[in-house]
């Protein structure tokens, strides 16, 4: 199948007009007239993730590989490294970021990870109602991502409304309308403006709530009759 056909399959499913401006989704290595055979999906791009695929393929990543522009290629640094071996091996790349938060990722990690009903939509934003004691609903939580810890901003001991944006979402909270907000990467500073506008907040963090990215969308392209393969990066962090 040509390249061009699965970034238009993929643009019906989750429109790349839908990206912020300062996201860079979109076809940003290869020619979208090549045929591939196979396809990988991936949260980013790694040294071991490129070693292991075929030649001739397309990876789908959720973040992109390039975010701004390049002014030169050194081939000892990041991201040019990755990006020289991918065109040695004719490794073709797509990112859905900002576009695939908004129209599935957000969702599936409300509804299907945490089990809980989302009762409204604002653009990166999801609400659900529950009604927990903080401490118990922090524990559920830290299962749910099979985190080693969590890391939160306790400002209510009961909380009834509770906002989701996956990834690094904490410059939102000003806009947050509710009591508790789930996100991930929140800073020590995030924090203290948290406990200032009356904010609980509960890290779950970035890989660990964006790792669902290559299970949700190979649902829609095993049905293009592409041979799909998840090949997760590894979570760049250790917890020790």
């Amino acid at each position: 199948m040509k390249i061009i056909d699965i970034y238009n399959f993929l643009d019906e499913i989750s429109p790349f007009e839908l990206q912020e401006n300062w996201d860079n989704s979109g076809l940003l290595l290869g020619d979208l007239n090549e045929e591939v055979d196979k396809v990988y999906l991936s949260i980013d791009v790694d040294e071991k993730l490129i070693e292991e695929m075929d030649e001739n393929s397309l990876l789908i990543t959720h973040h992109p590989l390039i975010f701004g522009g390049i002014k030169q290629l050194q081939f000892n640094q990041y991201p040019a490294h990755l990006i020289r071996k991918m065109v040695q091996k004719n490794i073709s790349n797509i990112a859905m970021h900002t576009n695939f938060d908004q129209t599935h990722l957000n969702e599936y990690v409300a509804t299907k990870v945490l089990g809980l009903e989302i009762v409204k939509k604002e653009g990166f934003i999801a609400y659900m109602k529950v009604d927990e004691n903080f401490d118990d609903f922090a524990r559920k939580i830290s299962a749910a991502f099979n985190l080693p810890h969590v890391k939160c901003v306790k400002v209510h001991e009961r909380i009834k409304t509770v906002a989701l944006t996956t990834g690094s979402g904490a410059s939102l909270m000003r806009s947050i309308d509710a009591e508790c907000f789930l996100t991930g990467d929140i800073k020590y500073h995030d924090a203290m403006e948290a406990k200032t506008i009356n904010l609980s907040m509960i890290d779950i963090g970035h890989y660990e709530s964006e790792q669902f990215f290559g299970k949700i969308l190979a649902t829609y392209l095993e049905n293009l009759g592409l041979a799909v393969i998840i090949s997760q990066s590894k979570n760049p962090f250790t917890y020790i």
